[in-house]
């Protein structure tokens, strides 16, 4: 019967230098790899979101003959905010071509203090689509203030109708790649100030005992 080998121990000097090979990640690490994270995770939001696309109507408020010209300037701040309401979104979605709903979301107005000018702007996936809401939006609008343009004495007109946009409002790609790299390594910057200092190793050394501990165990040893 033939006996086994014995199993020799591990070599553990060889491990010890398997260990000391291994190049341990420097302390700023966390700098280029959040820097490569906002990259990646920006630049697939830019590629997979839909491009946007926006295009404005402008409607200016003026009084009628013999009307206050000063009451053009408070009807259009009115006027700009009712043209997102149900009655004028509702009026609006035939010639928009999407539901009221939809077009809630799409259309936003906007006026200023100091002109009596209401820009009406369209958004969509769709150059022509954001172009017939920003326009279907501003008609509604123009037709519901004149109907009372009589008690009021100020009515809208057409200053500049949408045309359809060329370019997109969407971040592009390039853009968004640089925006994500800037502020993943920003973060990076950020982990590496409150992350805690690695502190070196150092192996301890044997510290002396007292004088009276020493005198003590030499006498211990004389009555022995």
């Amino acid at each position: 019967m033939t006996e086994k080998p014995e199993q020799r121990p591990a070599d553990h000097g060889r491990i010890s230098r398997l260990v000391a090979k291994i190049t341990p990640l420097p302390v700023w690490w966390p700098l280029p790899a959040c820097a490569l994270l906002g990259t990646l995770c920006a630049g697939s939001y830019a590629m997979l979101t839909a491009p946007e696309y926006t295009a404005t109507s402008y409607v200016v408020a003026a009084p009628v003959k013999d009307g206050d010209p000063g009451a053009a300037l408070g009807y259009a701040q009115a006027y700009g905010r009712i043209a997102t309401s149900d009655s004028t979104l509702a009026y609006a979605r035939v010639a928009a071509g999407i539901p009221t709903q939809t077009l809630r979301t799409h259309v936003k107005t906007e006026t200023s203090p100091d002109s009596p000018m209401i820009a009406i702007t369209g958004t969509s996936t769709r150059p022509s689509q954001a172009a017939d809401i920003a326009n279907a939006v501003a008609d509604a609008v123009f037709v519901s203030s004149n109907g009372v343009s009589k008690n009021t004495g100020v009515k809208l007109l057409h200053f500049s109708q949408a045309i359809t946009p060329t370019q997109q409002v969407s971040p592009s790609v390039p853009i968004s790649v640089a925006v994500g790299a800037c502020a993943g390594g920003l973060i990076g910057g950020l982990v590496l100030l409150v992350r805690p200092r690695r502190h070196q190793w150092t192996p301890s050394t044997s510290v002396p005992a007292p004088a009276h501990a020493a005198g003590s165990a030499t006498a211990e040893r004389e009555r022995v």
